[in-house]
């Protein structure tokens, strides 16, 4: 009965399946979950984006929710094609914002206030969009076929990303984000070094909030390739913002001083694809390890806690002395078996409130 949505109109059902899911997660699988004490209204905006679209093929997965299998079809492949990548052009609707607020309001008002909230999360992945539009092959061939392509092609994204970030500032549409919300790929966002000085919280802006990036296409491309075709484009965007996420699933260890280069950064996220005990010893005391375990132990015909245990175990021995936390995430499938998660999230529970 937790799980039966009785809202009708889409609008609302949405509303009612983040309140549901946050309720669900409480009960069964809260880790470290915070509540907030508000309903947040989301600011109405559109972005025209890049103006190039994905094309290829989408093969959906038998038993994972949402899970696609993608091929692209290349769109760029040549210097000339650069043209096809358009400025983005970002525009508030105010007047549905506040419709969406007096809805709300008329809902949630006598038990929790709502409050308009901006983007608290602004993705930033230059390359994520390159291989949907050049292929991923083609894009990693290119790397050495023809690297001056590939420079410029994520040249010319970081500078629409730089574009469209200005808009957000022009339009007040950013969020304060040291706080209960998702920064990069997954984290809390509390911390003590933000906002800094001169902070208007009626006008939020990057130097006051976390900012992120990756390059997941690149985990087994080298420090010096990740270097010229991703990081050093990333630092004018990077140097935007109070504090940085970097990384997602991709793996790191290898890779520590160059992303040193990036002056404010404070978390590294890596997935279990590393040697833990190179990671934790690369990345130190200087940053908060934001570990993502394996999932696979979701999906087999029978679970093996004990295996999860052991992992997270091997990743908590590791970073002793040091700043780790564990995200969950890119679950595929649970095998039907939904209390896989809370055993799991039970266990992790366990092992760090046992730490010393």
């Amino acid at each position: 009965d937790e799980l039966v949505l009785r809202c009708r109109s889409p609008w609302a059902r949405a509303l009612e399946v983040d309140l549901r899911r946050q309720l669900y997660q409480w009960r069964h699988l809260p880790g470290d979950m915070i509540f907030n004490t508000y309903v947040p209204c989301p600011i109405a905006y559109r972005s025209t984006s890049f103006g190039i679209m994905r094309q290829g093929e989408l093969l959906a997965v038998t038993g994972g929710a949402g899970i696609n299998s993608q091929h692209f079809e290349p769109q760029i492949s040549c210097l000339a094609d650069l043209k096809k990548i358009k400025d983005p052009v970002v525009t508030v609707d105010r007047a549905d914002t506040a419709a969406r607020f007096d809805v709300m309001h008329e809902a949630f008002g006598d038990i929790m206030p709502v409050r308009e909230q901006g983007c608290n999360n602004v993705w930033f992945t230059p390359w994520d969009n390159l291989v949907m539009w050049y292929g991923v092959q083609e894009a990693l061939m290119d790397l050495i076929e023809q690297p001056e392509v590939i420079n410029a092609a994520v040249a010319r994204i970081v500078e629409c990303c730089l574009k469209e970030l200005d808009q957000f500032v022009a339009l007040n549409l950013l969020a304060a984000n040291n706080n209960n919300c998702r920064i990069g790929s997954g984290a809390y966002g509390y911390t003590s070094e933000l906002p800094r000085a001169g902070f208007n919280p009626a006008h939020p802006t990057p130097p006051h909030l976390w900012g992120c990036s990756n390059a997941q296409i690149f985990t087994e491309v080298s420090p010096e390739m990740h270097w010229e075709f991703a990081l050093r484009h990333d630092l004018p965007w990077l140097a935007r913002w109070g504090l940085i996420y970097y990384g997602c699933c991709e793996a790191l260890d290898t890779k520590m001083e160059i992303l040193r280069r990036i002056p404010n950064l404070r978390k590294i996220s890596m997935n279990y694809r590393i040697h833990v005990d190179r990671a934790a010893a690369a990345v130190g005391s200087d940053y908060v390890f934001s570990y993502k375990p394996n999932p696979a132990c979701f999906a087999t015909d029978a679970f093996d806690l004990g295996k999860a245990r052991d992992e997270l175990k091997h990743v908590l021995d590791c970073t002793r002395g040091g700043h780790v936390e564990l995200v969950l995430k890119d679950i595929s499938t649970v095998a039907g078996q939904p209390e896989r998660l809370w055993q799991w999230a039970a266990m992790a529970q366990e092992l760090v409130e046992g730490r010393t």
